[in-house]
């Protein structure tokens, strides 16, 4: 009996907790919400990241896509991208505006601003900066009554218990500066610092190069008796200039680069966060003793002018985004691409910006938990950083009607954009069957036999099989969003289609076996030997028997060709690329900047891989087009430059050193409580102009995750009745066990 007492009262308390735990839920979360109480009630937008915490937040250093949610929401660069406009329009963040740069000749005179570019020795740059804008709250500002620094230095019994920049219960804040610009330029050469720009930087701002060969001594005078490997080393001051000239701060709200001759995509670099401001007290800050011990630094706690700050970095968890108190407040924009206002993207015109509270960013390692949580409601996008989830989401859609369905109900949207993204096929130029040949007579032939691949090589099934249908097909070598890409009827490749009411048709492939015989190869053999005509497509990974490859075996054999697969390695194919040993390759290049010669600069002759080490991977050459670039890279956006681009494209559509192969698109996911949300791959501080709607959220993650009670009723009644059988078989037992009992008290009273 004590037994079943024991069981009742065990499962009697069990009940009673399970009833407390769920009449303390709090109506504003659903019992399985993964945060606080009320937290879907407040102005937070919820995303993931995958992987591993991002590993550079400083703005020096960070080049990787998975930073720049954060970089470029922290960080305010001189300029930025029109979160709208397409084609991309560059747009003044922290500048006062965007203005063209002054030029000069190699005596220092000024130019006219229609000077040819070989007469410019240096462009000076000259950026006003927007008075009263104001760092974030940040303890490296805080300041006593007296103008003295609070953490300067950095109290020991503060240090020992911080972790996080919240340890520090002081801050303060000041005005952006002029100089903060040129102390982030020059952070750049720090020998302190990891910078991918650097190389780059240096071959065109004046006196980079050499600033980093004086930073160098300096920091290794520092380093002098100190132990190898210590990570507390005297701070490095970059204030003084020692030399450097390259930039200079004029005044405390303009700024003067010097740029080494005319270099027009300049510009799109001061877009970029690598030439963010850093105000110097930070950098000292940081380099306090102690510091890089305990994790702080501008990678883990960056600081910044932009509309975000950092408030909560749990590696590889969790890291918290929150409104900057001190920003400026930009206006959202009044205007956009064709259809935006249709869509309802203008309706904030004018508005100040950021809308969002605060951004909650929470580590998922699987994508089927991520996924789900999106569906769920719990996540408002899946992930910032990315553009493929609604390109698969879409994919699922078309795979699936009872997912389209779950989609359409819950009210999900998949737009897309083409990607600044370019997947070819390549001929190496080299190569004596497919490339330039040497006379003539047979440069004429191999261009032939180029076009003939191209045409008999259906890119359009390509991205309908492989890219399930979420790739738009390349005429050319420039994506859309770019200044000189012109749509079909207009712009489109003449070599290799056909324009049928106004739209490209691609070839017959009757036409590709005549261009074939006329190469030198009638039904696919050697009008000479009488060999079969064998090319050799060389790839990483893979195999032979592999979908893709035997697809493209396919392709080439309708015309008579065999198609040979030459897989290795990707270092292998990397040294092969280098000696020029491929044929056949494939190759994709993803755009820094949105501009055409970020794109064509791929097909210049000095750019050759095996020649110059550079990314002209075909190693394509003609002196028409490159003397085309030389001036085209030169030229402002304009009429004069769109000619030249179009002439161009001309150029290699006939000389066809690739098969143009298609643009991915870049698709997001939003849930319907999400506003004024456009995907994008070149604006990154898109978080700071999208909004929701909190009670519309609430709503609907209500209506998705209703708790369902029968499981648990059902447990109970279980449990009662399992209870209630052994109450039985206890009594029975124990009434068994009293008979033989009785019956022994009977026996003993009698012999007694």
């Amino acid at each position: 009996m004590r037994r079943v007492l024991a069981a009742c009262t065990a499962f009697a308390v069990a009940a009673l907790m399970l009833l407390a735990g769920l009449s303390g839920c709090s109506p504003d979360n659903p019992i399985n919400s993964p945060y606080p109480d009320a937290s879907l009630a407040r102005n937070t937008l919820y995303t993931a990241f995958a992987g591993r915490s991002p590993k550079y937040l400083d703005p020096a250093s960070s080049y990787s896509t998975d930073e720049t949610p954060y970089t470029y929401n922290i960080y305010e660069p001189l300029y930025g991208y029109h979160y709208l406009r397409r084609p991309y329009t560059l747009v003044p963040r922290a500048a006062a505006s965007i203005d063209p740069p002054r030029y000069l000749d190699a005596q220092g005179h000024v130019l006219p601003a229609d000077a040819p570019g070989d007469q410019i020795a240096q462009s000076d740059y000259i950026i006003r900066i927007r008075p009263g804008i104001r760092y974030q709250p940040h303890p490296a500002l805080a300041r006593r009554a007296d103008g003295s620094d609070v953490y300067d230095p950095v109290p020991a019994g503060v240090l020992a218990r911080a972790y996080a920049i919240t340890d520090f219960k002081q801050t303060g804040t000041r005005e952006l500066t002029a100089q903060d610009y040129v102390y982030g330029f020059r952070r750049l050469a720090s020998p302190r610092v990891v910078s991918p720009i650097f190389a780059l930087m240096a071959q065109y701002v004046v006196g980079l190069k050499e600033y980093g060969d004086v930073l160098r001594k300096r920091d290794a005078a520092l380093r002098q008796g100190l132990p190898a490997g210590t990570r507390d080393l005297p701070w490095l001051d970059l204030r003084p200039a020692d030399g450097f000239t390259g930039v200079q701060a004029l005044d405390d709200h303009t700024l003067l680069i010097r740029v080494k001759g005319k270099y027009p995509q300049f510009k799109y670099w001061l877009a970029m966060t690598f030439t963010a401001p850093v105000p110097w007290e930070a950098d000292r800050f940081y380099s306090q003793p102690g510091m890089a011990e305990h994790d702080l630094s501008l990678n883990t706690w960056p600081i910044g002018t932009g509309p975000y700050m950092l408030v909560q970095n749990l590696p590889n968890r969790r890291l918290v985004l929150q409104r900057n108190p001190n920003f400026h407040g930009e206006p959202y924009p009044c205007e956009g691409a064709p259809g935006d206002r249709a869509r309802g993207l203008l309706a904030d015109c004018g508005k100040p910006t950021p809308f969002i509270d605060r951004i909650v960013f929470s580590n998922e390692k699987e994508a089927v938990p991520l996924s789900g949580k999106f569906i769920q409601g719990y996540y408002d996008i899946p992930q910032a950083d990315r553009g493929d989830y609604g390109v698969a989401m879409r994919v699922a859609a078309d795979d699936s009607a009872d997912k389209a369905r779950l989609y359409r109900e819950h009210g999900i949207r998949l737009p897309t954009s083409v990607a600044m993204t370019e997947m070819y096929m390549g001929f190496n130029w080299l190569d004596p069957v497919v490339g330039r040949g040497d006379t003539p007579e047979q440069q004429e032939k191999n261009r032939k036999l180029r076009l003939a691949i191209s045409i008999a090589f259906d890119w359009e099934a390509h991205v309908a099989v492989f890219e399930n249908g979420q790739a738009q097909v390349a005429y050319g070598p420039l994506p859309p969003g770019v200044l000189g890409y012109e749509a079909p009827p207009a712009g489109y490749d003449p070599q290799v289609y056909d324009l049928v009411d106004g739209k490209p048709v691609r070839k017959s492939l009757a036409q590709a076996r005549r261009l074939l015989a006329q190469a030198g190869y009638p039904d696919g053999r050697s009008s000479k030997t009488g060999q079969p005509l064998v090319l050799y497509y060389d790839a990483t990974g893979g195999a032979g028997g592999d979908a893709q490859f035997d697809w493209m075996r396919r392709q080439l054999a309708r015309i008579g060709i065999q198609l040979d697969l030459r897989a290795t390695d990707y270092n292998r194919f990397q040294d092969k690329m280098q000696r020029g040993a491929a044929q056949l390759f494939s190759w994709g290049w993803v755009a820094d900047y949105p501009d055409a010669e970020n794109f064509l600069f791929l097909l210049y002759g000095p750019n050759g891989k095996v020649k110059y080490g550079g990314e002209n991977a075909a190693n394509y050459e003609n002196p028409e087009f490159d003397r085309l670039f030389e001036q085209m890279k030169y030229l402002d956006d304009g009429p004069r430059k769109v000619e030249l681009l179009r002439r161009m494209v001309a150029i290699v559509q006939h000389d066809a050193p690739w098969m143009f192969g298609y643009f991915p698109l870049s698709g997001a996911a939003y849930q319907q409580w999400v506003g004024n949300a456009k995907p994008t791959d070149m604006v990154r501080n898109t978080l700071q102009y999208m909004k929701i709607d909190p009670a519309l959220r609430l709503r609907r993650v209500r209506e998705w995750n209703r708790p369902i009670w029968w499981p648990l009723v059902a447990f109970a009644l279980a449990g009662a009745l399992a209870v209630a059988a052994a109450w039985r078989t206890v009594k029975r037992r124990d009434a068994q066990a009293a008979l033989p009992a009785a019956a022994a008290d009977r026996s003993r009273q009698e012999r007694a």
